[in-house]
């Protein structure tokens, strides 16, 4: 029997793994894919999960930053965190150094997907390409479009309201120590420092369409991207992923699995890994129904910046005057960042 099987290799499913191994509880990860994973991701942390990754012992390489900037062309806004650094960090790389401490903890990874949940009395059986694997808990971390949460029933109608994201690399040396968040008329571009010579630079819409044009809408940034791109354009959305709740019997859910409502304020990451500690307490602790409440109150600040801040960019009026509040309100704006943070 299995303490904690975790379905899902990324950032949250091997966050979730270390926390429990950590906790003397016996973790098993299942991932189909091998090696270190991309993914469209804007691959900031904020100080929070920065530092929670620290005390997980989870070390690795990247590029600080000291808060977060905001331009529309005309007006600029830049709010500093308060209490330490984010760190950019490529995804593969972060990937990289969560598989390696848990690894060192005693963490196994079973190659497959979780296909069928049989839940019973005291334990979940998990299909894993027919092969039948028990434990006492089920970790969803399957990603923003889960398959166990569709299984179990857990998606209400989809929204209407649809926006994607795509990302890619430039080999030049960042400008600033700062992470950018560029508004134009048809979305955000988001440019985070991940190494000495390398910038990555993501943008959100709702509009469908290639990258290059996409970036054109942001002029001044185009002109500062003067080294080649690096990588390939990944993709991901529709973004907003409603869910009904976070526990269902034995099984729970994390990471972009528990819901998502937007990148616009760059905090997936840190999320993932904060509401991985919770859920391995409330486990711990003998209490699973808490942990929803938890994710609740873990997730409660980001939820609500951030569909207010969608609320705005739906509104083309709105939408122009978001960096020219900020930049007149600064006092507002910096705790707004540091609420973040």
């Amino acid at each position: 029997m299995i303490d904690v099987l975790v379905a899902g290799g990324g950032p949250a499913g091997l966050a979730t793994a270390i926390n429990a191994a950590r906790a003397g509880m016996e973790a098993v990860v299942v991932e189909p894919r091998a090696g270190p994973v991309d993914k469209a991701c804007g691959e900031g942390l904020m100080p929070t999960g920065a530092a929670a990754l620290r005390s997980m012992g989870v070390l690795m390489d990247g590029r600080p930053f000291r808060g977060i900037s905001y331009f529309d062309g005309f007006h600029r806004a830049q709010a500093a965190f308060r209490d330490g650094l984010g760190i950019g960090v490529r995804r593969t790389v972060l990937h990289a150094a969560l598989a390696g401490r848990a690894e060192d903890l005693g963490v196994r990874v079973v190659s497959g997907h979780v296909d069928g949940v049989c839940q019973e009395a005291g334990s979940v059986l998990a299909s894993v390409g027919g092969r039948p694997l028990r434990a006492r808990w089920l970790v969803a971390a399957d990603g923003l479009h889960s398959p166990i949460r569709a299984m179990l029933g857990l998606e209400p109608r989809p929204s209407r309201l649809r926006r994607y994201g795509l990302r890619r690399h430039y080999r030049t040396a960042p400008w600033t120590d700062f992470v950018e968040v560029h508004w134009a008329p048809g979305g955000e571009a988001y440019v985070t420092p991940v190494g000495d010579d390398l910038v990555g630079v993501a943008v959100l819409s709702s509009r469908r369409r290639a990258y290059d044009d996409h970036l054109a809408e942001f002029p001044d940034l185009r002109a500062r991207l003067d080294g080649p791109a690096a990588t390939p354009v990944r993709g991901a959305g529709p973004l907003l992923q409603r869910v009904r709740s976070r526990v269902a019997g034995r099984v729970l859910l994390v990471g972009d699995a528990a819901g998502y409502v937007d990148a616009l304020t760059g905090e997936g990451l840190s999320l993932a890994v904060s509401s991985s500690e919770a859920l391995v307490r409330c486990l711990r602790e003998g209490r699973p129904e808490s942990y929803e409440q938890a994710w609740r109150r873990i997730s409660l600040r980001h939820r609500v910046l951030t569909s207010a801040l969608l609320t705005a960019r739906r509104h083309q009026g709105s939408a122009r005057l978001v960096v020219p509040a900020a930049q007149r309100l600064p006092a507002l704006f910096s705790a707004a960042v540091r609420a973040l943070a």
